[in-house]
This record gives structure tokens, sequence and C-alpha cells, in this order.
């Protein structure tokens, strides 16, 4: 660690000198202002004195000591190298950290449930819970054992911990758990077959020279230990550990248990910021970014806090992606690896009866140290800021801008404005056909047939119709192709039973210049406009012709990535290139896409929309809803759409035939009040289940009366929708295992792994945690892709 040099200034409250970083770095003549915080939260009575530690940009800026750190049973002067009782800092600086360095290894996998290394972890409903639930705290587990009865020794702990039964289901909410991480330091022993402290002595504290943090400190070092307050007994705790918890379990636990220096965790935080040989960069960067299940407001990366009601150390102004914990005793840590800062306050604000806190003067400080430091971000980590807290591409931060009245114009109206110059002949007419269906429209509401019939310098030659014809409203493959009244032009047909029929005809392709495509997606892999799209780019290759896209949103928004990605070789019309059920790409993305992964080659353009962003629902947009096909009549159903569909294959209605088809789900078999308990049971985020009967005219039951749930969508930005799909079928598997027949299911869940989790009975949170991995990799393929930010 970098100390540049040393100035003597008083401590407050003691006659003791204290030293501080002398430091030419801009800024750091204006950290004085935090020695008027910290003085003011001693003279409240807030805290007896603290060690204050700023970093930035590479050199310790800050760095001083004030108040005294014992005030009875006498007065002593708080200095640089006061060791303290560091409470819940113990998760992170010792318990994840040798989780990660396993997982790193190989010997943990994330997703693994926990009961794979601790058999008898999985007691009274915990077979689901994975190490990642663990250090996530999203294991639905309470926060602490039960200290009402008297107990003492490890082993009884651990006992008790794995007896214990979840408040929620595993995954559903956050809850902060001391088990959590006593289970995780049982997991360390267990594969490591060395205790807990010894582990992290000999691969953490020691590697990292970190030689005044350890569990159980040596009574050589009491004289420099920070006291906490007095035990149930009336001594004072001094060099034994503040948690009672841990204090039954000997001093050692995965929860608390470790002494620290601010200057030793400052090695710790460089540690993580840069190269060590503790931990690599790959697992560094799985615990500062959010690892929590996608559906929460509260963003958790593996150990360590990012954004969540915990997160006060954070300050007002350092951004979100920065990342952090605190310790009950007055202790936290807050590091910022965008500008590339951390804060580092050790208080034993408990000193001497229990009353101080922390909590404001952890926010004063961070907010202080934002303000004074020139906090500058370089293009790189502004794109690593925005990837996990800003609104383009946020899962769902609880910053996240939920709706914003915009103003767009879509593909065919920026054409227009450009007086068609892209796709206009120099000289005569450039001869053009349009893939397109009742949903190409301008922003005056006319067809993009009737806007290119008529514009200058361009032939309308030939129509092509997707599924539903070009008006929209058929539900069959039988449909023949026809002539459009009002222009004229011949409209071919491209849905049909057989491949054949739902490809373009080369011969008509080969008499034109140009395809142009302007049709509304629903932003779902099996719709089948997307497998349209891609034999049209195929088609335009093979005939030697240029093709554009004519750019619309996506009505769910660009900024959710859910689902199961498709195993390989199983291409389909609903499965045209292996992206999940909910990819959070436009037609013109999926387009470059297709052209550049699959090798078409085809002479692609895109003509982007203006004033849409990535975050933007349709209701954002201005633009009138028009029903992409007969079935997604709102935005609601078409947000359903990406999870009730997946089981509409099977043998239950999905409303079709119905006023809400994707809004209700049921069957002649179903107990609509036991379905309802049930799933409403799960915590799903964002739905709630309200029991109904319906009868559908059309479709799966027609005419049959059927008992089921209508799904309410309670908070649109916080619904996993491919995993509320996977949600509904386990639980009619688990409910109805006689009638529930799911074979088909698999036709659009295309993905053999997933169907087979959900026949065996696997919680369907573990399933999503099973696909995280591969939904993060196609995530960086997508973004070669992406057009707008």
């Amino acid at each position: 660690m970098l100390l540049v040099g040393v100035l003597s200034v008083h401590a407050v409250g003691s006659s003791a000198t204290t030293s501080a970083a002398n430091t030419s770095s801009p800024g750091t003549s204006r950290l004085a202002v935090l020695d008027s915080i910290v003085r003011d939260a001693i003279r409240e009575e807030q805290i007896p004195g603290a060690v204050v530690l700023v970093w930035h940009n590479g050199h310790v800026v800050y760095r001083r000591a004030f108040g005294n750190r014992a005030l009875e049973p006498h007065r002593e002067p708080m200095t640089l190298d006061t060791i303290f009782d560091i409470a819940s800092l113990t998760k992170v600086v010792a318990t994840t950290t040798a989780v990660m360095q396993l997982v790193q290894k190989g010997e943990i996998r994330l997703n693994d449930p926990v009961m794979k290394y601790l058999p008898e972890f999985a007691a009274n409903g915990k077979e689901d819970v994975t190490v990642r639930n663990l250090l996530t705290h999203f294991s639905g587990l309470p926060g602490d054992l039960d200290l009402a009865q008297p107990w003492q020794g490890r082993d009884t702990a651990f006992r008790m911990a794995f007896a214990e039964k979840p408040i929620h289901p595993p995954g559903s909410q956050f809850l902060y758990s001391d088990i959590n991480f006593i289970t995780l330091g049982v997991l360390v022993e267990r594969v490591t077959k060395t205790s807990l402290d010894v582990y992290c002595a000999k691969k953490i504290f020691d590697p990292l020279k970190m030689t005044h943090t350890r569990f159980l400190p040596p009574v050589a070092w009491r004289s420099k230990i920070a006291p906490t307050e007095y035990d149930e007994g009336g001594r004072m705790l001094r060099g034994v550990v503040h948690d009672p918890t841990a204090r039954r379990m000997g001093g050692v636990a995965g929860h608390a248990g470790v002494f620290s220096t601010a200057d030793d965790l400052s090695k710790f935080s460089q540690a993580l910021l840069n190269a060590s040989s503790v931990l690599s960069r790959e697992a560094v960067e799985k615990m500062m970014t959010p690892q929590q299940p996608p559906t929460s407001q509260v963003l958790r990366g593996l150990g360590w806090d990012i954004d969540s009601p915990f997160s006060s150390n954070r300050g007002e102004l350092l951004p979100v992606g920065s990342f952090g914990h605190t310790g009950f005793t007055g202790t936290s840590m807050w590091i910022d690896p965008v500008t590339h800062t951390y804060i580092i306050l050790l208080t034993n604000s408990v000193h001497p009866r229990g009353k101080g806190t922390a909590i404001a003067l952890r926010s004063k400080i961070a907010t202080a140290v934002a303000a004074a430091l020139p906090l500058t971000i370089s293009e790189k980590d502004e794109l690593r800021w925005k990837s996990i807290t800003g609104y383009n591409e946020a899962q769902t931060a609880a910053r996240r801008v939920v709706a914003r009245n915009g103003s767009i114009q879509t593909g065919i109206d920026v054409l227009e404005t450009h007086d068609f110059e892209l796709i206009r002949a120099a000289s005569g007419k450039k001869k053009i056909g349009l893939l397109t269906n009742q949903t190409g429209i301008d922003a005056q509401g006319r067809r993009t047939i009737d806007v290119l019939a008529k514009a200058q310098g361009i032939s309308l030659e030939a129509i092509f119709s997707p599924e539903h014809g070009v008006t929209g409203t058929l539900d069959t493959t039988d449909i023949s192709n026809t002539r459009d009244q009002a222009t004229g032009v011949t409209v071919y047909n491209v849905y049909g039973a057989s491949d054949a029929a739902r490809r373009p005809p080369l011969d008509v392709l080969r008499n034109l210049d140009a395809i142009l495509i302007d049709i509304q997606d629903a932003g779902v892999r099996f719709y089948t406009y997307e497998t349209t799209l891609g034999y049209f780019l195929e088609a335009a290759a093979k005939a030697g012709i240029e093709i554009v896209v004519l750019d619309r949103p996506n009505p769910i928004t660009g900024s959710f990535v859910q689902g199961a990605i498709p195993d390989a070789g199983h291409e389909s019309f609903v499965n045209y290139f292996p992206v999940p059920a909910r990819h959070g790409m436009t037609m013109g993305e999926l387009a470059k896409m297709f052209n550049a992964e699959r090798h078409i080659n085809a002479r692609l353009t895109v003509v982007p929309m203006e004033g849409w962003m990535r975050g933007d629902w349709y209701d954002s947009t201005a633009l009138s809803w028009t029903n992409p096909s007969p079935n997604l009549r709102s935005l609601t159903e078409a947000t359903l759409y990406p999870g009730v569909a997946l089981v509409e294959g099977t043998n239950v209605s999905v409303g079709r035939g119905t006023d809400t088809p994707f809004e209700v789900l049921g069957a002649p078999w179903v107990k609509a009040g036991e379905l309802s308990r049930y799933l409403n049971a799960r915590n799903i985020a964002g739905v709630r289940f309200v029991p109904v009967s319906f009868t559908p005219s059309t479709s799966t039951y027609a005419d049959q009366k059927c008992e089921g749930v209508n799904i309410v969508l309670l908070d649109r930005n916080g619904l996993d929708a491919a995993e509320l799909g996977i949600e509904l079928a386990s639980a009619l598997h688990k409910l109805y295992p006689e009638q529930f027949h799911m074979e088909r299911m698999i036709e659009l869940l295309v993905n053999q792994s997933v169907y087979d989790a959900i026949a065996t009975g696997e919680d369907p949170r573990r399933i999503a945690e099973d696909w995280r991995e591969p939904l993060e990799k196609f995530q960086q393929l997508r973004e070669k892709y992406l057009i707008y930010k």
C-alpha cells in the first residue's frame, strides 16, 4: 500500500497525534471536510472514535484517526493501527473470498444446491437452495439462529442452521441472513477439510500481507484492539467477537469473527481492484456485479452489496455500479471500480453500551469524498457502470425509469423524412418488394404499402405477408396468394404448412432490386416473424438483391434478456437462431445478428428508428398499438406472452378464444383455487394469480368450461417472463401429474435440460439459475449487434 507522507494532527477528544497521507493529488485538500464530519459524529456521541482511509487512483489520499478507541473502563486514544472487530465485513473479506477461490478452482459451482456439499442442509425444504442463493441472501432463510435458548458450540450451531426452514421460497425475496454465511463457512470447511480461520489465514490474509487480520486475535494484540460493549455477564468485550452467535460458536464463523485494521483492509481492497494471486479477475467481477435473481429490485453481487436497503455507505454521489458492505459494530467498506476509489471507515460505534450508530456517518463520508475528489470516468468504465445501473441495460435496478413520454420515428417514418433517398433509384424506378402486414403503418396511420406505392423513384412490384396474412387476422396455414385492392400489387403468402411454403419464392425476388421489411415483432424468439426475417435474408442473398429492414420498437423493451438458450441443432420455424425466449432486440438488430452469425452475408441495410431507447416499453413511444397478431391485443398480453406461451403447446388453454388471451390459463381438470394458492405461495415477482373459470370459444377446449387462473401483471419491470413459463409448467406438473401432458412444450422451449428439470420436479428458480451463464454469453454476443443504447 502506498502511503505518500505523514502529517501530524490532533485526535479529537485526546492529546494523541494521528497520521494522514500528505499528497498533492487533486482534491486532497478538499478532503479536510471529513475532519469536521467525523468530529461532529464524536461530539454527538454516535461513535467514540474512528479511523478513515480513502484511496483514489493508486494513492492513499486520506488516512486519519479520530477520538478514542476506548471510553470505558478508561479512555484510550484512537490510533491508525487500531484493530477492530469488523463484524459482518467477515462475510466478504473472509467467507466470500474463500468461496470464490473454491469456485475458480472448480471445487464449488455457484448454481449447485448446497446439499450437494452438505447433504444434511437439505432438511425442511432447503433442497433447492443454491450456493448463489446463500451468497446473495436469496435463500429465504431467517436472519439469525435462535438465541432465546442457551446453546454453545459450532456443531450445535451447524445443526441448528441445517434444521432451519425457509421463510420464503428460495430465490423469491431478498432477506439478509447470517445463517447464509454460517452455512457457507461450513461449506468451505467441508470442501477444504480445513477450519475456516486456518484456511483464510493461509489463503487470503498471509498472501496479501494482512499482518493484523485474523479470527481469534492473540492476547498480544489486545492493547491495540478497540473494545465493543459489555456482554451478558458485564464484561467488556475486547478481542472477543461482539456478535453473540459467533461468540457462542467460539469466535470462528462465516458471518462474523474477523478482526482487522484500516491498512489491512486497504490491502484487501486493492487486491480486488487490481490483479492478485488471491482471486482471478473473473471471480472478482462476479463479486461486484449483480448476481441476484434478475427480477429483484435489490442488486447484490456475490457476498457484496450493490444497491439495497443496506447501501447507505455508498452515499448520495458514488454510482450504483460500486459495491461494499457494512458491519454491525460500525465498520464499512465501499469500493468503486469506475472512479478507482475506495473508502474504509472503522469505528466501534457500539462502545460502550450499544447505543451508538455509524449509519449516518457512513453516508456523509461517502458523499463528501465523492464531492471532493475529481472522480473522472473513462469510456470503458462508463459502459460498465451503465451495464449495471442504466436505463438502457439494467435488469431491474430500483432507480430504473419505469416509463417516459417519448416521441419515436419508426424506420418508415425516417425513410419518408429523407424522401426515400436510401432506396429510390438515381434514374428510373427501383423495383422493390415489401414484407409487411397490418402493423406496417407510418406516423400518420398510412399503410407502408400505400406510402411506397406512391413514392417517387420506386416501383412496388410485390407484397409478402407473414403468418396471419397481410391483414393479421387469419389463424390458419391455408392462405392463398391474393391481390392488394388499393394498389393492385400481388400479395404472396409466406406462411404455409411446409418449409417451402414459408420461404419467399426466389423467382419473384430475382425480378426485384430490393426487398423491404416493415413489420412489428413481439420481441419473442418463437414469434414466427423473426424466422420469416431470417428466411428473407437467406433468399435475398441467393437472389443477389438488397434487403432493407425498416426498424420498429421491441414492444416489451430492449433491456430485458430472459430465458434458456435453445439447444444447438434444433432450428425450426419457432427457433431460427439460438436466442432466449425474450432477447431484448429489435428486428433490425436481429437481422444484423442473423446475417453475420449465420454467415448469410446478404446486402443488408437497417433504417434505424429515431428517439427510441432500449428501456422503452411500447407505451413510452407515443405509437398507436396495432395487434401484431390476432391474440396479442394489448401490451399486457405481449408482456406475459414469452412465459405463458411456453405452455400453450400442452393440453391447457392459454385463453385463445377468450377476450384475454395469455392473461388466463386453465383446463377442465384444473382446480382454480388450488392452482392460484400454489402459484401465489411461490412469490413470483411481478404477478399475482386470481382463481377464475372461463369457456374458450375456439382453440384448446373450445366450448368447454375451464378452471384456472387470471394472471394479474403487477410489475412489468419485475417480471421474468420466461421464468414465469417454467413456474406455470412446474405447478401444473406437480399438482396434476396424471392430467397435465407437457410433451409438446419442448417444441417452444427447445432446451432438453430445462424440460427434464421440470419433469423431475426441480425448483423453477434453480432451473433459471442454471441458464444464467449461457445467457451471459449470449448477451456478450448480442452486444455486437445493438443499434440503440
